[in-house]
């Protein structure tokens, strides 16, 4: 199959909000996809390369060869080629990478080298979810969407199903089930602003469980005998990172085990740190993780001049298989019942089970003094739905704003094209009179306020290349965010967390906007 094929479906999948005509233009083209290109094809139709990384960034991107006149690319060609960046290592590597990048873009046209630099970028806006995915994968196939679906669950993954599905169909969609050491994609939560609002999304059924909300990294633990399995919520395997929460998994008593969790760590304290902590340890592989009853760090005394580390610590609030007993479709409340039995409660997260709106008012109070993010309200009777953001979880946790000023915005693309669209965020900094970045962001932004934003930052713009526009740092946005950072990317040392628009202030002025001083103030709180 032609590249140029696949970024026509692309277009036409971000050129409209009909879920109906998505899933017909996916389909049409993973149908004329030859087998051994389905995985490729799958992914591309997706907006995500097979590629976890390229190693190739935005400035690499910047200054592109002429594009080519007419499409000669091939999917399978241009997978391989990405591949071949993607080893690149050693001495010499920036330059002979650099040249095999200019090579693919100069062999795509126009509209495959924005696809390109969307898809190595991860900025592919077309609309094309996970599950609208799935949903085409079922009717190329012509096998029942909820097949498709579970056979993902069990997969912990759309690929291999896809090409399953369009391969086998129904037959071999029934050959994925749950087993130990096979990741399955983790059970997501919605969200609302508040326990009432919680509630009603649950239907108002009672009694309901209320779980701390921990701010950690989302594990999946497989053990099966002495072997310990340990992954991220991308399914990533960590297991060699952090031996002691392995420890606490291989320690349970059972033969085969498949939970979920969370890892947070934990400060001489006791209480949480950071997020970008947990992120950092489970990410480098840090040798400071241990359960709670072992000392952080070996030279942590007065004299050795150290600061006490971080302690990983597993935390379990699901329980999936236990030995020969497969518990996936069984009710939340029989799966916990299960998980209390064989998991400790120093490795379990605090949930209370109630009907009483008041008593889940004051768990989500100790939640927050706890330093955890919220809570999260689940159905005592709902199955696991893995891989899956439905109701019967719902996260609630306090939203912080922060009124900053707009520095710049970036060009849009995919359906965004012909707007200015990801703005850069500045907080104000009173000792010089400037704004010290904190971030960007393109959440949030409706159509209106896509249109908006572009008319009234082309009035303020002051220069331009062909991806920034710099404005005036004179708009106001209220900015909501789960969290701040430290960061070494931007000059004020911290960077805001899954940041997103609440709304433009044209009542503020800039000089109202919040400083950096308020906002590490926020972070050292």
């Amino acid at each position: 199959m032609r590249l140029a094929e696949l970024v026509s479906t692309s277009a036409a999948v971000a050129s409209t909000r009909s879920r109906k005509a998505k899933v017909a233009a996916l389909a049409g083209t993973l149908a004329r996809a030859e087998p051994e290109e389905l995985e490729t094809v799958t992914a591309y139709l997706s907006g995500t390369l097979r590629q976890r990384r390229v190693g190739v960034g935005w400035r690499s991107l910047a200054d592109l060869p002429e594009p080519a006149g007419s499409p000669s690319l091939g999917v399978t060609e241009v997978h391989e080629r990405l591949d071949e960046i993607s080893r690149f290592t050693g001495a010499g590597s920036q330059s002979a990478r650099a040249a095999a990048v200019a090579g693919l873009f100069e062999r795509a046209t126009a509209e495959e080298q924005s696809w390109l630099r969307g898809a190595i970028t991860g900025e592919v806006r077309q609309g094309a979810s996970d599950a609208l995915v799935q949903d085409a994968v079922a009717a190329a196939a012509g096998v029942p969407v909820a097949q498709v679906r579970r056979a993902a669950m069990f997969a912990g993954a759309t690929l291999p199903v896809a090409v399953a599905a369009l391969s086998g169909g129904s037959a071999a969609l029934e050959e994925f089930r749950l087993e130990v050491g096979r990741p399955v994609l983790p059970m997501l939560a919605s969200s609302a602003p508040d326990l009432s609002g919680a509630w009603e999304k649950l239907g108002g059924q009672a009694p309901l469980a209320v779980d701390h909300k921990l701010d950690g990294i989302r594990i999946q633990a497989h053990k099966d005998g002495e072997r310990v399995l340990l992954v991220t919520r991308s399914l990533e395997d960590i297991t060699d990172r952090l031996p002691g929460v392995a420890a606490v998994v291989r320690a349970l008593p059972a033969d085969r085990v498949v939970l979920d969790g969370e890892a947070l760590a934990l400060g001489p304290d006791g209480r949480p740190r950071p997020f970008q902590e947990t992120a950092s340890i489970t990410s480098t592989g840090i040798p400071v993780d241990a359960g709670p009853t072992i000392a952080a760090g070996a030279d942590t005394g007065p004299e050795a001049g150290a600061v006490p580390v971080a302690v990983i610590t597993p935390y379990f609030f699901d329980l999936l298989l236990r030995d020969d007993l497969d518990l996936l479709d069984a009710p939340a409340a029989q799966r916990w019942r299960h998980l209390e039995d064989l998991v400790p409660a120093a490795h379990r997260v605090p949930r209370l089970v109630t009907a009483d709106a008041v008593a889940a008012a004051g768990f989500l109070a100790e939640a927050l003094a706890a330093g955890q993010e919220g809570v999260v309200v689940k159905s005592t009777d709902a199955p696991y739905a893995a891989g899956r953001r439905g109701s019967a979880w719902v996260k609630v946790k306090p939203v912080h704003t922060l009124d900053l000023v707009v520095l710049a915005v970036e060009r849009g693309n995919g359906r965004r094209r012909g707007w200015l669209s990801n703005i850069h965020l500045g907080a104000r900094d009173p000792s010089t009179g400037g704004f010290v970045m904190l971030g960007k962001t393109f959440k949030g932004m409706t159509d209106e306020m896509l249109a908006w934003q572009t008319a009234r930052f082309e009035e303020l713009a002051t220069s331009r290349d062909d991806w920034v526009v710099h404005v005036r740092p004179e708009q106001v946005v209220e900015i909501a965010f789960d969290g701040i950072q430290r960061s070494t990317r931007y000059p004020g040392g911290v960077a805001l967390r899954f940041a997103r628009v609440v709304r433009y202030r044209d009542d503020k002025s800039a000089a109202e906007a919040d400083t950096i001083e308020d906002v590490r103030a926020m972070y050292q709180g």
